[in-house]
């Protein structure tokens, strides 16, 4: 299995589309492929590879295809080449059909690259999740990893960026202080319709926040929303410690949805 069948299979997955792949497991006879021949098939047809072409793969191919439109999510099938797919060649093949359903990627915004998004985004790279860390300082964007799952974007406007973000991420402001915080959090509420919003604070934070938020124009069913104090109740005020209480409210929220 080379890197461009995984790359593809898992560009599928991440897009939220649901492939089979049917493998060759066993030839008897003379056969248009070898064992361990692979393809990836969707909805729309092969994907990648092949299982040796001609009528063999166009049966393979449907075959998947109505897998795909089912509750089926594993199949063997034996075929006579000659009698059950009208080739020439007099061989029997076994081919094994896996259905691999989509995960759609889980989308995190973190504005602010401080000491507590350092520890978070750090916590957050372990999980199976795409990272987008928002700051308009160039040293602490420096200072988080390099990482795939991870993209670092300097603007001295970070609500800007809002714009740019999927409809289904979730957002993290943990600025440099309240007078940023609050121009990040107007444009997600009044713009976006984001599953998760939350806020990095105290409880005294939490109250001048939401009544700023509400003189802004924004209503206070939306402001009930937000996540102030960002976190579960639990841990000390150590950033690390904050930082797993963010990821476990995270996941809650995720999962719950």
């Amino acid at each position: 299995m080379n890197n461009e069948f995984l790359s593809l299979l898992n560009q599928h997955k991440s897009d939220g589309v649901d492939v089979v792949i049917a493998t060759l497991v066993k030839v008897r006879g003379s056969a248009p492929q070898e064992v361990g021949a692979k393809i990836i098939i969707s909805q729309k047809g092969a994907v990648f590879g092949t299982i040796g072409g001609g009528r063999v793969e166009v049966k393979t191919i449907t075959h998947a295809q109505d897998m795909l439109a089912s509750s089926i999510d594993h199949d063997f099938l034996e075929w006579n080449l000659q009698t059950d797919v009208a080739m020439t060649c007099g061989g029997v093949v076994s081919l094994f059909f896996e259905k691999i359903k989509s995960t759609p990627t889980w989308n995190i915004a973190v504005f602010g690259a401080g000491h507590v998004a350092q520890e978070l985004v750090r916590l957050l790279l372990k999980l199976d999740c795409q990272i987008t860390c928002v700051d308009p300082r160039q040293d602490w964007l420096n200072k988080l990893p390099d990482n795939n799952k991870l993209t670092r974007i300097l603007n001295m406007d970070m609500k800007q960026e809002l714009k740019n973000l999927k409809s289904d991420s979730f957002i993290v402001s943990m600025t440099m202080g309240h007078s940023y915080d609050i121009p990040i959090l107007i444009e997600a509420m009044n713009s976006f319709n984001f599953p998760y919003i939350g806020v990095i604070g105290s409880e005294g934070k939490s109250k001048i926040i939401k009544s700023d938020l509400l003189s802004s124009g924004i209503s206070q069913k939306t402001i009930d929303r937000l996540f102030c104090p960002i976190g579960e109740p639990i841990g000390s005020n150590h950033p690390t410690e904050i930082a797993f209480s963010i990821v476990a409210q995270l996941l809650k929220v995720r999962d719950a949805k």
